[in-house]
């Protein structure tokens, strides 16, 4: 286990730590080949380098991100931002749909596109599956 991630989420208030370490323990649990790491602030796991899904804690909530997740046509993850990536967000433990979040992770795996090279790119990106 990574100890920055350890250390990011011991540092929340007991009830987004208990949300960080869920969404952690099924990530690592669904991506074991996937390398986790401290990423602009925040936890993000990667396959082959390229960015899959991360979490990070905001002013009112935790948000899980998935980078390809506007791909996997997923009523419970809305867009973010101007490329691929999809998001939901949590308040509390309960909030979190394991079987969800299961899938979401799958397809995380078999739907990615080529955020590791989007400079090289200059802003285009690519799909990889």
């Amino acid at each position: 286990m990574h100890q920055d991630i350890t250390a990011y989420n011991t540092s929340q208030t007991d009830s987004d730590k208990a949300i960080c370490e869920l969404l952690r323990q099924e990530i690592d649990r669904q991506l074991p080949e996937a390398e986790s790491k401290i990423w602009h602030a925040h936890p993000v796991w990667f396959l082959d380098g390229n960015p899959v899904v991360g979490y990070s804690k905001l002013k009112d909530s935790v948000r899980l991100l998935f980078w390809s997740g506007q791909s996997f046509d997923e009523v419970g993850l809305q867009p973010e931002g101007s490329f691929k990536a999809a998001e939901t967000r949590y308040t509390d433990v309960k909030d979190v749909n394991t079987s969800d979040l299961q899938r979401w992770l799958q397809k995380a795996k078999n739907i990615q596109w080529d955020y590791k090279n989007i400079v090289k790119r200059r802003g285009v990106l690519e799909r990889l599956k």
